[in-house]
């Protein structure tokens, strides 16, 4: 590589951390078109011109449970392999994209022995673990944040941070055309669609998929027009499959691989998992009831450490419980149903209700608009030229 570009050191862990380090690298090769980048990360990154030293999915762990015990040493192992790689020749930026579990650590070291480091998402310390911030003000010198209230924040810290967008609110269109999604998935003008979205991660569907099923079976006996529409990992739509035989609901429920995005672009409804996506149903417009189930272990870490009343995406940036959660032992077969009816007969009625919630996400997903590469390529040129 030609001297005259920067190298860049970068860690992404899991699938949404390789897409946002792959929309970072677009805005980054446009500013040089000649960098260099290597360490851990996925296929979006490889397709930039990513060298992968370890793979993405190394870095993939659930909650506080066995999981993560068992595959301690395995991480510990590849962050002492990799810093002591990166030290061998000091990249001229280190970015780690969230796994802040990882990364902060490894960022830490990196930036006492002189290399200029980056934390690209900044960690929930607003909704849990607000203990991290002082690790966080130990490793970064500077914080690329999703969301617009952050950067003040951590400014309070004494920590440099810049808002760069929610790449979601720039893919999502803020009109969403559901006659075409629908005839993407053979579904009428018509029906009555509920998505169905139990998580990406095996330990999710293992926690509460067959919660999500049961209460769409629930919901088919009271409503037996609805039509339900599981988007599924390609990897744990066997397990999904098998979940709906044991229920008795393999022919009531479409199975289709990814498409998340169509699903939730069809649908009048969605029963999803706390995470991501939610925040993807809450720029899609759509009512949903969110719920989460994880081991007693995790549950109890989690709750030590929440710093305010909503665990969904959607509630926690509005500021209030726009839509249902039901957490944990609350998340009953008959709890879900039950919210699902509510919001059902809203949507039917056309209630003040839905009208509020439409326009509340619609002024969210405004807020967190942004050309993420260009604003976050921006950010990394300024840390570059101190």
């Amino acid at each position: 590589m030609d001297a005259s570009f920067p190298r860049f050191a970068m860690v992404a862990g899991e699938s949404s951390g390789d897409l946002l380090a792959g929309l970072l690298l677009d805005g980054l090769r446009q500013r040089w078109s000649g960098l260099s980048a290597c360490g851990i990360g996925g296929p979006h990154m490889v397709r930039r011109g990513f060298e992968p030293w370890w793979p993405h999915d190394k870095l993939s762990v659930h909650g506080y449970g066995l999981d993560v015990f068992l595959r301690v040493g395995e991480l510990l192992a590849i962050r002492s392999r990799l810093k002591t790689r990166l030290l061998r020749r000091k990249p001229d930026v280190f970015i780690g994209v969230d796994a802040p579990d990882f990364n902060l650590a490894l960022e830490a070291g990196l930036r006492s022995q002189g290399v200029k480091t980056v934390h690209f998402v900044c960690p929930s310390i607003w909704a849990w673990r607000a203990e991290r911030v002082e690790k966080i003000r130990r490793s970064a010198d500077h914080v690329l944040c999703l969301f617009p209230f952050e950067p003040a924040l951590l400014a309070q810290h004494g920590i440099a941070a810049t808002f760069v967008g929610h790449p979601l609110a720039m893919v999502i269109p803020m009109a969403i055309d559901r006659a075409q999604a629908r005839l993407q998935l053979g579904l009428a003008a018509s029906d009555l669609v509920v998505a169905v979205l139990p998580g990406s991660r095996r330990s999710e569907i293992e926690h509460l998929a067959a919660r999500f099923v049961q209460a769409a079976a629930l919901l088919k006996r009271a409503r037996p027009a609805i039509k339900f529409v599981i988007p599924a990992v390609a990897s744990l739509r066997e397990r999904i499959e098998q979940v709906l035989r044991n229920a008795g609901m393999a022919e009531q429920v479409l199975v289709v691989q990814g498409q998340s995005h169509t699903v939730l672009a069809a649908c009048d409804l969605t029963l999803i998992a706390s995470g991501t996506a939610t925040l993807e149903a809450a720029l899609f417009k759509r009512p949903m009831v969110i719920a989460y189930n994880m081991s007693w272990m995790s549950w109890r870490l989690m709750r030590s450490k929440q710093l305010q009343p909503w665990v969904g995406l959607p509630n926690i940036l509005c500021g209030e419980f726009v839509v249902p959660e039901l957490l944990q032992d609350a998340a009953t077969p008959q709890a879900l149903a039950h919210e699902a009816l509510l919001w059902i007969e809203a949507i039917e009625s056309r209630s003040v209700r839905i009208e509020t919630l439409e326009r509340r996400f619609a002024e969210l997903h405004l807020s967190l608009q942004g050309d993420t590469s260009q604003l976050a390529a921006h950010a990394i040129e300024q840390v570059l030229e101190g």
